[in-house]
């Protein structure tokens, strides 16, 4: 692929927006339930014997914590653009 980016967030937002999420269709479980879950979760995509989840070779980390969805786009563009 000619662009590779790999998008991040800390474990902390990550359940949040997960959360927040969740709250609009059904009472959420706790955040901290929600954190527990994606630490799990990413340490089993990360130690899977095929196709486990790395950052691609080349590609740019874009950490989103505190970053909007349109921070995101507008970070993504700007390295397209050079």
């Amino acid at each position: 692929a000619r662009f590779k980016f790999y998008l991040d967030a800390s474990v902390e937002e990550r359940a949040r927006r997960r959360y927040l999420q969740l709250a609009r269709k059904t009472t959420p479980p706790s955040l901290e339930m929600i954190k527990a879950d994606i630490i799990r979760r990413d340490t089993a995509d990360k130690n899977r014997p095929w196709g486990a989840l790395t950052v691609p070779e080349n590609a740019v980390v874009i950490d989103t914590t505190n970053l909007s969805l349109k921070e995101v786009v507008e970070e993504i563009l700007s390295h397209i653009k050079k």
